[in-house]
């Protein structure tokens, strides 16, 4: 795939600029026909974008369907049906001192934002954000990861003929083409990623005060107590740790358990290996690949890092691991120093609840946490004593499907949110509206110099408590 020129990149953010600055995005029929285009792109082409998927990630077409291009569709479907409402200024009260008046709040566009994409899901965290950047009526550049070059190719051929061109283009590339995007002055920048990156592009846009969206990542915690069954437990857990072959921001990326419930738990996430992927993985068209030759070797690097319960077979030439548990591993070891993201997944022993809070608490925030426990002392704890993007019980990432749930990080595992409305009102600014007649003069007796004795009482004492 050719990348773009370094050198067009000014010019196309320009021309952006230019169209948002003639107020071609702003009209609710604008946003609401980019909107149901996107949307017939994403079901005329579904096939051209699973052989896409799966060219870049050995996806099959059904998980296709289900993480990235359903996904999109059922997002855009609650935009359109929600559009008119979020566009809507929303009346808020004034204090009694200030009256008469009226005020509300009108949501803006920004102007021209950049989304930077990652790999792992390439189509719909590419476009994800793109369809709450043009609810909101703004122009975008994409960048999708030249990581997955299949899906990349394909977003950039397709998606400037479907949408508006002169509002949304795409820059294809790796670190130049990135680097020149983020000295360019966008009006926000949302950037999916690592934490690494997410630094760099957190400099970048505060050269121009851009405001910016990270989404990044972490190692997400999964408890399990004695109260729930162990059989349906680890079937969740292992259809969220496994889809995607591990790669997703949000899989489970451990296990903190007490030795006894971690012994039951164990053969059962080996019996749920099974029944979803079979004994023969490799050959099994419903599980993915491993991204790139590095990624393969640093997450087989983590093989050692414990014992092996289940898995542990690989084949770099088809840059697949089986899915894979590990035993008896260590809080020091590699594997539970970064995000794994990858289909691994280490048992980490620990005595009690308490040990466990104290466990994830000690570490930076996650972008989320699962909890299995029927407990409801157990789940309040959970809820009260710490922090993550979300908090799930009894089942892992379901949250994103969610529209009405923020999605997002805290600290290390990122900041700001999307999904839905919030996408809608990340890409927005919420202008504060207020009015207030010339007549009758109410201020004058009140607030306005000059300051007499009765205006001093007021501003001491009744007034106040007015406003």
């Amino acid at each position: 795939m050719e990348h773009t020129s370094v050198e067009r990149i000014p010019g196309i953010v320009a021309g952006l600029r230019h169209t948002f600055g003639r107020g071609v995005t702003r009209s609710e029929g604008w946003r609401r026909d980019q909107l149901e285009r996107l949307r017939t792109l994403l079901l005329e082409r579904g096939p051209e974008f699973e052989a896409a998927l799966h060219a870049d990630l050995g996806k099959s077409g059904v998980e296709a369907q289900l993480t990235e291009i359903g996904f999109l569709i059922a997002e855009l479907d609650h935009a359109l049906a929600r559009l008119g409402r979020w566009m809507r200024p929303r009346r808020v009260g004034v204090p009694l001192a200030v009256q008469p008046a009226s005020a509300r709040i009108v949501p803006e566009p920004l102007g021209v934002v950049l989304v930077i994409a990652p790999w792992n899901y390439p189509l719909m965290l590419a476009l994800s954000p793109v369809i709450g950047a043009l609810a909101a009526g703004n122009a975008v550049v994409v960048k999708p990861s030249e990581l997955a070059p299949a899906t990349a190719e394909l977003i950039a051929r397709l998606l400037p003929d479907a949408l508006d061109r002169r509002a949304v283009a795409v820059v294809t590339g790796a670190v130049p083409e990135t680097t020149a995007l983020l000295a360019e002055r966008f009006d926000h920048i949302f950037y999916t990623g690592n934490g690494r990156v997410g630094r760099i592009v957190a400099r970048a846009a505060a050269e121009h005060l851009t405001p910016i969206t990270l989404e990044l990542g972490g190692k997400s915690p999964v408890y399990v107590d004695d109260s729930v069954p162990i059989a349906e437990t680890a079937r969740r857990i292992v259809w969220g740790k496994f889809m995607n072959a591990g790669q997703t921001c949000v899989a489970p990326d451990y296990v903190l358990a007490s030795p006894a419930v971690l012994a039951r738990l164990a053969p059962a996430l080996r019996d749920a290996i099974h029944e979803l992927y079979g004994s023969a993985s490799a050959a099994n068209p419903d599980y993915g690949r491993i991204v790139t030759d590095a990624q393969f070797a640093r997450l087989v690097g983590y093989l050692g890092d414990g014992e092996l319960l289940a898995g542990g077979a690989h084949d770099a030439a088809a840059r697949w691991i089986a899915p894979t548990v590990l035993g008896k591993v260590s809080p020091e070891s590699g594997v539970m120093q970064d995000e794994i993201f990858g289909p691994i997944l280490p048992l980490v022993e620990v005595p009690d609840l308490d040990a466990a809070l104290a466990f994830v608490t000690a570490r930076d925030k996650p972008l989320a946490a699962y909890v299995f426990s029927a407990n409801r002392e157990v789940r309040d704890r959970w809820e009260a004593e710490t922090s993550s993007g979300a908090l799930n019980f009894g089942i892992p990432v379901l949250h994103l499907v969610a529209h009405e749930l923020p999605f997002g990080g805290v600290g290390e595992s990122g900041t700001g949110a999307y999904h839905g409305e919030r996408s809608f009102l990340t890409f927005s600014h919420e202008k504060a509206v207020l009015s207030k007649p010339l007549l009758p003069e109410t201020l004058a007796a009140t607030i306005m110099p000059p300051f007499t004795r009765h205006k001093a009482a007021l501003a001491r004492g009744g007034l106040r408590r007015l406003l």
